[in-house]
């Protein structure tokens, strides 16, 4: 059994962050990298990065569309049993691509961008709701070394936001979407960020709007669950605020798991520290709601 980091990264238009993904890779040597809301077709992001990947060592498994959602999985530690889409999930109105899975170094992996809901309440929350139940059903019937990662588009506690007062209302944090989130994780799931650290200030989106970044003004939506068998191995687990910086960023930043071995020490839970955190709290209102 080999040393395996894991990330995901939502990367908000993999060509407008071409200039950051391939630099990330090499300097982060991810062994899995599982993409979100790519917003490229299968043979559009093929002919972008196929030769830059493969000459990092990664075959890719590509579930894309263009201008909208999109996943992807590269892995240098095989790729096998590749299922584009979900079985048996609901579309709006199709089916769209927001799941891929393939099993990598005897893990079976599922990378996910689950809906985002819009409002509560609307036809794209119940959307969202039927979506998380078909991920659940489907994860019930794999194996039990299974990790599903990405933006799942709901933060799982008040915990996992900057200030719960200024998300009353909004979506991703409503106690419907919570218990779908919880009961995907009653499968058998855990979640690997909060287990290595249940009390500490842990982001990974930050809107673009009004300082939040610089803040740390955030929420956490983008997980990694593990099953039992791979959650034991789990040796880091972090999220890489420095992505999230500079020009160009996507507003999400990677999260990173190292199994068997932590060749950067088990750093966390969040490398590098914010620049001028607000106290927890803030200020009570997001930017979009003035």
């Amino acid at each position: 059994m080999r040393r395996v980091r894991i990330a995901t990264w939502n990367v908000n238009s993999l060509k407008q962050r071409l200039p950051r993904l391939l630099p990330w890779l090499d300097d982060r040597q991810p062994d899995l990298a599982c993409l979100q809301e790519t917003k490229l077709t299968d043979d559009a992001l093929a002919e972008l990065l196929g030769d830059d990947l493969a000459a990092r060592g990664y075959t890719v498994a590509i579930h894309g569309e263009g201008a909208w959602n999109g996943v992807a999985i590269l892995s240098r530690v095989g790729l096998e049993g590749l299922l584009a889409g979900l079985p048996g999930a609901p579309g709006f109105p199709h089916q769209e691509a927001r799941a891929i899975s393939a099993t990598c170094g005897g893990i079976r992996v599922v990378c996910v961008y689950v809906p985002n809901g819009r409002e509560p309440g609307s036809e794209h929350y119940r959307y969202k709701l039927a979506w998380l139940s078909s991920l659940r059903e489907f994860v019930a019937g794999g194996p039990e070394a299974t990790v599903v990662c990405g933006d799942m588009n709901v933060a799982p506690t008040d915990d996992d936001v900057f200030d719960p007062a200024a998300y009353v209302g909004q979506t991703h944090v409503t106690a419907p979407e919570r218990a779908a989130l919880a009961e995907l994780q009653a499968v058998g799931l855990r979640d690997v960020v909060r287990d290595r650290w249940p009390n500490e200030r842990v982001f990974t989106y930050w809107d673009y709007r009004a300082g939040m970044f610089h803040q740390d003004l955030g929420m956490r939506i983008d997980l990694v669950l593990a099953g039992a068998t791979v959650a034991e191995r789990v040796r880091a687990a972090w999220v890489d605020r420095q992505a999230r910086k500079g020009r160009r960023p996507s507003d999400h930043a990677p999260v990173v798991v190292d199994l068997d071995e932590a060749p950067d020490g088990d750093i966390g839970p969040v490398v590098p520290p914010p620049s001028a955190p607000a106290a927890r709290g803030g200020p009570g209102r997001l930017p979009q709601s003035s």
